[in-house]
């Protein structure tokens, strides 16, 4: 692909003209444009409703069906996928909640040994293109593809999509692609067309692309920071280009920085492949609630017990 090239199938590879609907190759409709796709080198990788996907792969009778990955009706939602989204279903969400929005769903219990050996083969494929691979999650990762063009003769931009179609063809699960110049971006990008979505944020686009955002979208921003920012009337991230950096830090603290750069599409971190344990933890959900102090020292045990064999086996040590 030539560097004029601003477009390319996704199913294919091959270099498309633009205005193009189909691929003059393969006559396929999945094209991908944007006036920087050769240079952008920033991808984030999320796999699409994972631990719902890998079961529909191992039992192809819940295909068609709303299926939620979850336990008990004390319990919360891990994953859904998408036919229960359309119905209401998200993440986190009780149980209970879930079931009432999607009464027909299929719940299946969490088999994480499975998802970690799913999560394992797709990370291995990841590092084929460069070991510059950033986990942030068991389903999602960053990559960092620069200096990789000559090795793969092609655009990081190609070479994610080779990857999205290998896992597709390989591993049997969707995935999600954001290619952008730094991480905040890429990520933010990787949200934008899912599932089985490839989107792209450029350099020139980028205060533009995040002007008419809600601030609620960028990193860091959670309900609460959210509604101190509505009182202060701050509500999108236009607003927030417009401020100087010093009077977001003296409303925000530390946290004005952070507003002040990433509203801008500013974000130094690079993608590093080994981060520091910062915690280790265990946990349970009752069906039911229990405040007997003993029947809770009884099930406190074995949870601190599995804690102190994960701290051990890593050589690591508590802080607190």
């Amino acid at each position: 692909m030539t560097d004029e090239t601003t477009g390319f199938c996704r199913d294919c590879f091959s270099p498309v003209p633009d205005g193009a609907e189909r691929c003059p190759a393969c006559r396929r409709p999945r094209l991908l444009f944007h006036p920087e796709i050769s240079s952008l080198t920033i991808a984030h990788m999320d796999c699409d409703a994972f631990y719902a996907a890998v079961e529909k792969r191992d039992n192809p009778e819940l295909r068609d069906k709303p299926l939620i990955i979850g336990g008990g009706t004390r319990g919360v939602v891990s994953t859904c996928c998408y036919i229960a989204r359309i119905r209401g279903v998200r993440s986190a969400m009780p149980m209970f909640k879930a079931l009432a929005a999607c009464p027909d769903a299929v719940v299946l219990k969490p088999d994480m040994a499975k998802y970690v050996a799913v999560a394992r083969d797709v990370r291995a494929l990841m590092r084929d293109l460069t070991p510059l691979v950033e986990p942030v999650s068991i389903d999602e990762a960053f990559l960092d593809l620069s200096g990789t063009e000559r090795l793969h003769h092609a655009s990081a931009a190609v070479s994610m999509a080779r990857l999205a179609k290998r896992i597709e063809e390989e591993i049997g699960i969707t995935v999600s692609v954001g290619l952008s110049h730094n991480k905040f971006l890429a990520k933010m990008a990787s949200d934008l067309d899912k599932p089985r979505g490839f989107a792209v944020i450029g350099r020139e686009e980028t205060l533009s692309f995040l002007a008419s955002k809600p601030v609620s979208m960028i990193w860091g921003v959670g309900k609460a920071l959210e509604t101190k920012l509505a009182r202060e009337g701050i509500t999108r991230i236009s607003q927030l280009q417009k401020m100087e950096e010093h009077d977001l830090m003296a409303r925000f603290g530390s946290m004005g920085s952070r507003l002040y750069r990433l509203s801008r599409g500013l974000d130094s971190r690079h993608v590093e492949p080994v981060h520091e344990t910062k915690s280790i933890s265990a946990e349970t959900t009752f069906m039911r609630d229990i405040s007997d102090r003993a029947e809770l020292d009884r099930i406190l045990w074995p949870l601190c017990d599995k804690v102190a064999t994960r701290a051990k086996a890593a050589g690591l040590s508590g802080s607190t």
